[in-house]
């Protein structure tokens, strides 16, 4: 989540030069904030929940805030007109895309970072 909130920032900063426009980079920001913050509740839920011996219970777990994560998304993108004065949606769906899509690219990253580790 660290590397979202990395590509995140550097994507307003980059949208704020480029553009000039602060209502741009705003929207670039929120449309980032809708894939962290739902993350970051999302990983709360699960770190909360104690080790179950009971798989059942650890499926039904992670379902549970997989749901919750993706409800928060909907309500977060469905406020966004509310919520961002001049709400540019282009710019807010690529700070959505693109820092959801970090989220692969950070794992290949440290799943190679780690297996070097491993065999040094």
């Amino acid at each position: 989540m660290a590397y979202q909130v990395l590509v995140g920032a550097i994507l307003v900063l980059l949208s704020m030069w480029i553009t000039g426009n602060l209502a741009v980079a705003v929207s670039v920001g929120y449309g980032a904030l809708s894939v962290i913050v739902p993350a970051a509740v999302f990983a709360r839920g699960m770190s909360r929940q104690v080790s179950s011996v009971n798989a059942g219970a650890a499926v039904f777990g992670f379902l549970f805030w997989e749901l919750i994560k993706i409800a928060l998304t909907l309500v977060m993108l469905t406020a966004s007109n509310w919520w961002v004065k001049d709400l540019s949606w282009p710019a807010m769906l690529v700070g959505l895309v693109v820092t959801m899509k970090v989220y692969w690219i950070a794992l290949g990253f440290n799943s190679v970072f780690y297996s070097k580790i491993k065999l040094t």
